[in-house]
């Protein structure tokens, strides 16, 4: 006689929007498959226009892994699907192109009170051998999440939730194409959910290594800011984008990386600053679609 009953729902889901990463994808699937923590579900979200052919699709390592369509433009209309899915009591989100340690998931679930709050851990850019120009530069500017939360907000490359809070919250703002993770865990906060980091969670990322992977993110990161949002909070990034990037550049200096590092990260921040004066004038004078990869 078969046996027909439903399987346990997994202790975490995990989610990850995929858009324009489908080919970095396998190495991240290694490194869940290899997490030290089994009780889980991944949930790929094909953030595509339209469905990606099933044989242009990763095998998935995972015994409990699906892939779900969501043509909404976003990566976080595209998490929000992921969520709407999820069976998981927790949400681990990470990114296509992220690499998480064996260890990963069992540093957030350890982390766990009984309270509801959001979970953070490290996300450490690794530039690899003989890196370029673009890729110091990332290194140095690095993904600090650490300072990320002591201003309130984490980034969605290693961000872990119970299911519940994420409900109560509405999830993340669907509209948003970048910024996303900050306004999310803003609103968390205010509404009475602390943010925590933890160290021992790590998640890697390669560092960007060609020009254009940073002009793309910073014009991404420009749309999110000057594009969408209340009028009041645009007027004060448009600002703000006028400004050389003379603070950031400052805080270079005592970045952890040699001096060499440090100048040549300098310099890419002055280039990627008249980028984004560009992006700014593209969609304030001529009504631009912002990018959104």
């Amino acid at each position: 006689m078969t046996d027909r009953t439903t399987p346990p729902a997994p202790l975490l889901s995990v989610i990850v929007p995929v858009f324009a990463d489908w080919d970095r994808l396998p190495l991240l699937l290694d490194r869940l498959a290899a997490q030290t923590v089994r009780d889980f579900e991944l949930i790929l979200v094909d953030n595509s226009p339209v469905p990606r052919p099933a044989t242009d699709l990763p095998a998935l390592p995972v015994p409990r892994a699906r892939i779900v369509h969501a043509p909404r433009p976003g990566s976080y209309a595209a998490r929000n699907a992921g969520a709407a899915v999820a069976q998981g009591e927790w949400l681990a989100f990470t990114d296509a192109d992220c690499l998480p340690e064996p260890g990963w998931l069992a540093g957030l679930l350890a982390a766990r009170t009984s309270r509801p709050e959001l979970l953070a851990g490290p996300v450490e850019i690794r530039p690899g051998p003989a890196p370029s120009r673009w890729a110091i530069f990332d290194t140095v500017r690095g993904i600090p999440q650490k300072t990320f939360i002591r201003h309130g907000y984490a980034a969605t490359a290693n961000l872990f939730l119970p299911r519940t809070a994420f409900e109560a919250l509405g999830g993340f703002d669907p509209t948003r194409l970048s910024g996303g993770d900050a306004e999310f865990c803003r609103r968390a906060r205010a509404r009475g959910y602390p943010l925590r980091y933890v160290p021992g969670a790590v998640v890697g990322h390669p560092a960007r290594a060609s020009r254009e992977e940073l002009v793309t993110k910073a014009r991404r990161i420009k749309g999110g800011q000057v594009a969408v949002g209340p009028l009041r909070r645009r007027v004060f990034w448009t600002l703000r984008s006028l400004a050389p990037p003379l603070r950031e550049i400052a805080a270079y200096a005592v970045a952890p990386q040699p001096w060499r590092w440090r100048l040549v990260a300098s310099g890419v921040r002055l280039m990627l600053w008249r980028v984004e004066l560009a992006e700014v004038a593209r969609l304030l004078i001529f009504r631009v679609a912002p990018e959104r990869r």
